[in-house]
């Protein structure tokens, strides 16, 4: 199975913090699956013009054929003023409006008020809905005082994001043997 944890933000450290430790405890857990950390800070990504992914080049390209490649998801994203990064959504608006049907999309926000928990409610979740997504319920969900010089000093914070991991993989799990059965009612 492939995995793409998504760093979201070209700005600050504690996204890529964050998704740093998903890759590292994913490939702990999981190591027979394949996880590839996109952070958007390590690409020249274009603007949206409108254009099918495919028709953009380099980094733009890269990034958007990964995502569309991948089975599973997990999002990281900090909120900066009450919103998602522009950096993220334009990858949304690089794809096209399906890309996400059949693959599983898991959140880890960093956020410096536990009332932006409503931006991933309000906005980064119906985003990934209206792609089709095949959303995990529980998202992981930090604040500015889980960290400290650069690591995650929170226990919980890391049991939750284990717990995230574990049901990125489960979800995943379950959806393709659905769609197994589905492919094994036909004949071609």
């Amino acid at each position: 199975m492939k995995i793409v944890a998504l760093s979201g933000s070209i700005v600050g450290s504690k996204t890529k913090t964050s998704m740093k430790k998903v890759v590292e405890m994913f490939t702990q857990k999981y190591p027979e699956h394949d996880i590839q950390l996109l952070d958007l800070a390590d690409y020249h990504i274009q603007f949206s013009d409108g254009r099918i992914y495919h028709e953009y080049g380099g980094d733009t390209k890269y990034v958007a054929e990964v995502m569309m490649a991948a089975d599973a998801m997990i999002i990281g994203t900090p909120i900066f003023q009450a919103s998602i990064p522009a950096t993220l959504k334009n990858i949304f608006d690089l794809l096209p409006v399906h890309a996400f049907r059949d693959k599983v999309a898991s959140i880890v926000v960093t956020a410096g008020t536990p009332k932006h928990f409503l931006v991933v409610e309000q906005q980064l979740k119906p985003i990934l809905a209206y792609m089709e997504a095949h959303i995990v319920p529980k998202y992981a969900f930090i604040e500015e005082q889980d960290f400290l010089k650069g690591e995650i000093i929170n226990d919980d914070v890391l049991f939750r994001i284990e717990r995230l991991i574990e049901d990125t993989i489960l979800t995943a799990d379950a959806f393709q043997s659905i769609r197994e059965k589905q492919d094994a009612k036909y004949d071609f």
